[in-house]
């Protein structure tokens, strides 16, 4: 089988997935292809179109999640439970869709600086889809509470509806061992200073890639934090998609290495 994968979103003309795809499929010893494809929100019902007739996998980016989870007609657990779908696969002309995300996120942050989320006090800043699948994974792995800051209230509010320990706001000022910033890059507004509540062994990540650092990114690695950009989950939660697209076990670190090269 010639493996016909891609990504889609928008923007993507910046998205590193087909490298990692083509990596996937060279150490999984498959053949295929891996092309970027340009969806906007409006046209999201173009997924569903594009599986199995152009594509047999999609890795799904901003602003798609929400509506490739819609589109799919059987999901995972994790995807039901987020809303959300980065993973697509259709198989006998059944679509299937998952979240790996998260556990992407997991994974990344505890093979760069050890075992830091269990009983951590966690701050998440954006509510879309990317926040839903990192706040999953977050709780999944036991971290103590996390705070939710997004501008769309009632994205906010379902995912503090969803978790007993996810919560709005702090009523309680606690240090802060975690900060994740999922907002996109573009849609960011300036921040004179870091967040109350960060010290200087806070773990700051964020989840852009491009560039390699952010503005926000910087503040707080001049602040004093230790600090990871968005490369990590991206090879990281591209392992477990591909893991999942194909049964072929894949390594996070390799794929990073090989980002990085």
């Amino acid at each position: 089988m010639n493996w016909r994968v891609g990504v889609a979103g928008s923007p993507v003309s910046h998205s590193l997935s087909p490298r990692l795809h083509e990596m996937g499929l060279r150490l999984a010893g498959l053949a295929g292809t891996s092309t970027r494809v340009e969806i906007d929100l409006d046209h999201a019902s173009d997924l569903r179109r594009l599986l199995g007739t152009a594509f047999d996998a999609l890795s799904v980016t901003s602003p798609l999640k929400g509506a490739a989870f819609e589109f799919c007609d059987e999901a995972s657990e994790i995807a039901i439970r987020t809303q959300s779908v980065n993973s697509l696969l259709v198989r006998g002309g059944v679509v299937y869709g998952d979240s790996t995300d998260g556990a992407g996120f997991v994974d990344a942050v505890t093979d760069t600086f050890g075992p830091v989320v269990e009983d951590a006090h966690v701050v998440v800043l954006g509510a879309g889809g990317a926040a839903s699948a990192i706040v999953d994974g977050l709780v999944a792995s036991g971290a103590q509470s996390v705070v939710v800051h997004g501008r769309t209230e009632s994205n906010v509010d379902k995912l503090v509806a969803r978790y007993q320990n996810v919560n709005s706001w702090s009523l309680v000022y606690r240090p802060i061992d975690l900060i994740v910033n999922t907002v996109p890059d573009a849609g960011r507004s300036a921040e004179a200073s870091v967040l109350q509540g960060v010290h200087h062994d806070t773990i700051a990540v964020d989840i852009v890639y491009d560039p390699r650092e952010t503005e926000w990114g910087q503040r707080y690695r001049e602040f004093g934090c230790r600090t990871m950009n968005g490369l990590p989950m991206l090879a990281y939660q591209a392992a477990i998609q591909m893991r999942w697209w194909w049964g072929v076990a894949l390594d996070g670190a390799q794929l990073l290495e090989g980002l990085q090269q």
